[in-house]
């Protein structure tokens, strides 16, 4: 940091007062009110330090006093939960969250001015609208987790909303599994569990775990980032993956409080970086398109009633720019703007994150694998080829062998629409790799754009 300023970040804490309910367990709440930020929306009792004299126990303690007139002994703060958190303005803080079970008082508005209501809400039917800071502190608190970081983007909402939702828990050095909950939901599902693995994909906020029985057998418990993930994935499992057979996993039990789901174990293992001789590549890729055309014809076709994603290009490509080669923002754009004149296509239910990692060859089986249902929606069915198509770059056989699997090639039309989503595929994966610094998502989208604009010279 020589020769230029440290980063400093203000701390607040956050009053987690909980009590047992008749429906189990309650958390207090106070509405924000006036000229303050955040106005109308639930949020925890909370605040700042108000200098280095006070620590974060005694700045806890005084606000419950100052806003809720309760009386809490230091002897009884319990921490739970630390958020490092960016607003959609771009200032960050960390707030640290306490859970207090004892203290004396009543609670009740003592600070009319910036707050007009206060109530018992229950943990697992939190209030609507609430700050989405604060409501990322508390699924964090309910998951068993200890920290989470919470970054918003510019245009967030600040009230939460499940679209939106940015929480991602960060695991506990020595945790050897998820939280007591999702265990206490786990073994009610299937019994004692005697070992964990964390079985987490680097990338993604989810996390999973291989769960071992007592008694034998294996499973995979998944908690999503968000209740959006969640209830596609729900959503799919329930509805037309059964289709699919052996080739993907069961759904066993899911929790929308918790935002998880137990598995079944899907066979085979990842075909993500794995090697294999041409010709064996080849059957794999023409079961890709078996296995393809399976998922889109699981439920009749519906017609069209959306438009293509567009509303985000402009953001994307700020973040993508300086990573974009000399003629691509042209291109892209002048991409986006055939396709918003392109006709609809019939929506068929797609898997929505159709690529090699997704996909596990049993070759000892000969049955290809899919599994991760969480971006499963009803769209046009040449979305589940835009990251596959990455796969195969520079293969024709490839592309020929998913096509003879899937039993058509692609009309015209899906060309062009195939074309339009792909471009949009790859300018959000630079930019979220140039954030995330993940450089094989930004040379993926490299190469995405560059193989389009090749494919369309004379």
């Amino acid at each position: 940091m020589s020769g230029q300023q440290r980063h400093r970040e203000p701390i607040d804490v956050h009053l987690i007062l909980r009590r047992d309910g008749e429906a189990g367990a309650e958390v207090l709440l106070s509405r924000r009110a006036g000229d303050v930020y955040a106005s109308g929306l639930w949020h925890l009792v909370s605040g700042h330090l108000d200098g280095p004299h006070e620590d974060v126990v005694d700045a806890l303690i005084r606000e419950a006093a100052e806003e809720a007139g309760v009386s809490i002994d230091a002897a009884d703060v319990r921490f739970a939960v630390a958020v490092h958190h960016r607003s959609p303005g771009g200032k960050a803080r960390t707030g640290m969250f306490f859970e207090v079970r004892t203290w004396q008082g009543a609670p009740y508005v003592r600070e009319p001015a910036v707050c007009d209501a206060m109530g018992w809400f229950p943990l697992d039917a939190l209030p609507e609208p609430m700050v989405a800071y604060c409501r990322a502190g508390l699924d964090t608190y309910r998951s068993g987790q200890m920290m989470a970081v919470h970054f918003q983007e510019p245009g967030d909402p600040i009230a939460y909303d499940p679209a939106f939702d940015r929480c991602r828990p960060v695991t506990a050095v020595g945790a050897s599994g998820p939280g007591p909950r999702l265990r206490e939901f786990t073994e009610q599902a299937i019994g004692r569990i005697t070992g964990w693995t964390d079985a987490s994909w680097a990338r993604e906020g989810s996390q999973v775990w291989r769960a071992h029985g007592a008694e034998g057998g294996v499973w995979f418990v998944k908690v999503h980032q968000n209740e959006r993930f969640h209830q596609r994935e729900v959503t799919a499992l329930r509805g037309w993956v059964p289709v699919l057979g052996a080739a993907a996993p069961r759904l066993v039990a899911a929790d929308a409080r918790l935002r998880a789901v137990v598995l079944t174990e899907a066979g085979g293992r990842s075909l993500h970086g794995a090697v294999h001789p041409p010709e064996q590549q080849r059957r794999i890729f023409y079961r890709i398109g078996q296995l393809a055309v399976a998922i889109h014809g699981s439920a009749p076709p519906r017609p069209a009633s959306g438009t293509l994603p567009l509303g985000k290009l402009e953001r994307h490509l700020d973040g993508a720019r300086t990573h974009l080669a000399p003629g691509d923002e042209e291109f892209i754009r002048a991409t986006a703007k055939e396709a918003a004149s392109l006709p609809a296509l019939d929506a068929v239910p797609t898997h929505g994150d159709f690529q090699l990692r997704n996909l596990r060859w049993d070759a000892d089986a000969d049955v290809l694998h899919v599994i991760d249902f969480e971006r499963s929606e009803e769209g046009p069915a040449v979305r589940d080829f835009v990251r596959l198509s990455d796969a195969w770059h520079g293969r024709p056989d490839l592309r020929q062998a998913v096509m003879e699997g899937y039993g058509r090639p692609f009309t015209p039309a899906e060309e062009e629409q195939l074309t339009a989503l792909s471009v949009l595929d790859a300018v959000s994966g630079i930019a979220y790799g140039a954030v995330h610094d993940d450089p094989e998502l930004v040379e993926r989208g490299r190469r995405t754009l560059a193989g389009l604009r090749a494919a369309q010279r004379p």
